[in-house]
């Protein structure tokens, strides 16, 4: 019978990230448990669990034990003479000796993480930056120093939580090395805004994106085409425009709205009482907003949920990380949503 480890090798992993942190592989680290504000309407992650803040010396314990499986990855492979290249035969060897690790949530993820080169990191849950400045700063030296490999840090940021850090604090998160943060802005219309009880203004969203962009920050801005229905949609579609010109962010990507099972939008999907666009009127509606657009951003569909069919079958948009780069690749990506919409006519 396999003995197990006596090493404790006990650490944290949440369940959510952005898709272009799965598909790069990166490392999940949990910083908070779930959302501080969990009120928004459209949205069911978290709706059944509390908020809280972990201690600076809870994660830098998850980052020693991971350290240390890796330590121990490390060492069977060069047993074998593989010179510390990290494959599924040596994790295989490496679980024999912790059975304890087979059901663990984040063990995969981990090891899928190192053997591509442990690059890449995602701060989860929704919002690691409501966390005390120095204690993030601490964890994220601590971090970087234990894994110099890691190239790329990124975490969700509210657009409120960053207008309430100072410039002072969000310069020394980003030299301490975060570098991306994906903010949920959904739309720039302050009636929809409120409907959905997103806990942010318009100008909430401007200030928070100007102020994550001009501390250095690579910004991912989210909205959702949709969120409005069809009595809202254009309002939706010129106001998130208007908002995305004038924070001009590196990235800018679509998250078509869908309700969710646990929201009040699906309850009233189920009544056929929600008033939802068709997949033309949707197109529409990110046609209007793409049109309106004056950036230098990459715009991207990237989620599953942008799933419109092209005339030969085909996806009718890339769902590339990158997506399209504006204003260089704006009439390409318009003639694109011309040609679905004629598809839909």
């Amino acid at each position: 019978m396999q003995q197990s480890s006596s090493r404790n090798y006990e650490f944290e992993t949440g369940i959510y990230r952005p898709p272009s942190e799965g598909g790069s592989a990166s490392l999940l680290l949990r910083m908070t448990r779930n959302c501080p504000w969990n009120h928004c309407t459209f949205c069911a992650m978290y709706k059944s669990e509390k908020f809280e803040l972990r201690s600076p010396e809870d994660i830098i314990q998850d980052i020693n034990v991971m350290h240390e499986i890796y330590l121990q990855l490390k060492k069977i492979s060069m047993q074998q003479g593989k010179e510390g290249l990290i494959t599924t035969k040596i994790f295989d060897q490496f679980l024999k000796k912790a059975p304890e690790l087979y059901f663990h949530p984040g063990i995969s993820m981990l090891f899928n993480w190192l053997a591509v080169g442990g690059k890449t990191v995602f701060l989860q849950d929704a919002d690691s930056l409501i966390m005390k400045t120095d204690h993030m700063v601490q964890v994220l030296k601590h971090l970087k120093t234990t894994f110099p490999t890691i190239q790329r840090i990124t975490s969700y940021g509210r657009s409120r939580t960053i207008v309430r850090k100072s410039a002072i604090d969000l310069e020394k998160i980003r030299r301490a090395g975060l570098d991306r943060l994906h903010i949920g802005l959904e739309t720039g219309d302050a009636a929809l805004l409120k409907k959905i009880k997103k806990g942010t203004t318009p100008e909430d969203h401007v200030k928070g994106g100007q102020k994550a962009m001009k501390a250095g920050f690579q910004v991912s801005e989210y909205w959702m085409p949709g969120l409005g229905g069809k009595t809202l949609s254009q309002d939706h579609a010129k106001n998130t425009a208007l908002i995305l010109n004038q924070i001009n962010p590196h990235y800018i990507r679509s998250r078509p709205f869908t309700p969710r099972p646990g929201t009040i939008f699906f309850e009233k999907a189920s009544r056929n009482e929600l008033e939802r666009l068709t997949p033309k009127e949707q197109l529409l509606e990110i046609k209007q907003t793409l049109d309106a657009l004056d950036v230098t951003s990459k715009v991207c569909f990237d989620h599953a949920g942008n799933y419109w069919p092209a005339p030969n079958g085909r996806l009718l948009l890339s769902q590339s990380y990158e997506g399209y780069q504006f204003p260089e690749e704006k009439q390409n990506l318009l003639g694109l949503l011309e040609k679905g919409i004629e598809h839909y006519s």
